[in-house]
């Protein structure tokens, strides 16, 4: 074999090397152009995606949006819709706009700041049962189960009620309570993932197991992670709306589209003031609304059937 030979063989090989370092890219743009198509022609998504962004917009912008402080008490009580009040006053004179802005951020800060905390905690213990299996797996299942036993929404009032509503309070209770359904979620995903071939052959390789799980079963299983996190959040909005309703929930004078709606339980408001109650019951609406289609458009993009 002469020079030339060699020569034309080693471009070949070299050619050869660069079309398979090229695959993994082509075939990764190619999904991700795949998960955007079929989320746009899930037309409902598309319009949770535009009002989840606005809803969140509205909230950021809430000082800048607010024409009153929300707990600044005028001289006007129980005024109805006006130019000047559009959406009215509360009973002591307070613009009911303003706490609407307010109390649309404090309700999505509680929203996504509880998913975060329960994803992490219950993928964490998911893909600790899942991959080692055995005893691990058998005492993990055991304390996810107890917690899903208890009727978590009457368990919430006793907590807080011991220990008093606040912001922070309600978000720990939730979170603790709503960890068990991702917990076995991710634990089912990574008892299938572990099989695959690519992770037996990181085993094979002596990787690291916090190398295997973070990087080669994580992305995995992340898709239906983040379906998941996203019902939670209209989840947790509703959660935290009904706590609020019964008296448990963020208090007063501090705005929450779920304590605005404990203010005006009574049936002179429900009959003759909707504009008390009428705004943030179509605020929680639109919001739980948006979220749940959002999770279903990306359940179906990130279906590979």
């Amino acid at each position: 074999m002469n020079a030339t030979e060699l020569a034309l063989r080693q471009e070949a090989l070299d050619s050869e090397r660069e079309t398979v370092s090229e695959v993994p890219a082509t075939n990764y743009e190619s999904y991700a152009r795949q998960v955007r198509r079929k989320f746009m022609r899930h037309k409902l998504a598309v319009w949770g995606l535009a009002t989840t962004v606005l809803l969140i917009a509205i909230g950021l912008l809430a000082p800048w949006l607010a024409p009153y402080h929300p707990n600044e008490i005028t001289d006007d009580f129980s005024a109805s819709p006006s130019a000047q009040y559009w959406l009215g006053t509360d009973q002591v004179g307070r613009d009911v706009l303003s706490r609407l802005l307010y109390g649309t951020r404090v309700s999505l800060l509680i929203g996504f700041t509880t998913v975060a905390l329960y994803v992490l905690f219950g993928t964490f213990v998911g893909m600790i049962a899942g991959y080692y299996g055995k005893w691990i797996d058998m005492l993990l299942m055991r304390i996810t189960d107890i917690f899903l036993s208890f009727p978590y929404m009457l368990v919430a009032l006793v907590i807080v009620s011991v220990l008093g509503a606040s912001l922070w309070t309600i978000i720990i209770v939730l979170a603790l309570f709503k960890w068990p359904g991702i917990a076995m979620l991710v634990r089912g995903m990574v008892l299938s993932l572990k099989k695959a071939d690519y992770v037996r052959a990181g085993v094979a390789l002596g990787y690291r197991t916090p190398r295997i799980l973070l990087r080669h079963i994580l992305p995995g299983a992340s898709g239906a992670i983040i379906v998941n996190a996203t019902f939670g959040v209209a989840s947790t909005i509703l959660s935290e709306a009904g706590l609020s309703f019964l008296g448990m929930g963020v208090k007063s004078p501090q705005a929450s589209l779920g304590n605005m709606l404990h203010d005006a339980q009574s049936l002179t408001v429900l009959t003759e003031q909707q504009w008390l109650w009428l705004p943030a019951g179509f605020i929680i609406l639109l919001t739980v609304l948006a979220f749940n289609f959002v999770g279903d458009g990306l359940r179906d993009a990130l279906d590979g059937r």
